[in-house]
């Protein structure tokens, strides 16, 4: 794979080719540590969160989430179904704007401490 970048010590661009195994090996301990992240907050979450994860699965979201593979490996290592959201570039912006929509139709101020 054909790499784009920039040389830190001479502060111009370069592009250079990188092997697979290099990007596997680059990868290993930070996908190692999102797995460990993933069992820990369940091990921590209350029984009915963690009953509820179970069923319904994780769903990957961000720019994280379009990593190849990423859903399966989560779902072998952790045995709960990790799915890729659809658009998971944008899909918490859109929920979250979806979010005050709903509050302001209702008027819900989520400032206020009445």
């Amino acid at each position: 794979m054909e790499v784009v970048g920039r040389n830190l010590a001479e502060g111009i661009p370069v592009t250079f080719t990188m092997k697979s195994s290099q990007v596997y090996d680059a990868m290993l301990e930070p996908l190692s540590n999102i797995v460990q992240a993933i069992r820990g907050a369940l091990e921590e979450s209350p029984p009915e969160l963690s009953a509820d994860i179970s069923a319904r699965g994780i769903v990957l979201t961000g720019g994280g989430a379009n990593l190849r593979g990423l859903d399966q490996l989560i779902t072998s290592q952790t045995g709960i179904q990790a799915i890729v959201a659809e658009q998971p570039l944008t899909c918490v912006a859109r929920g979250g704007g979806r979010a005050l929509e709903i509050m302001d139709k209702y008027d819900v101020d989520l400032l206020s401490t009445t």
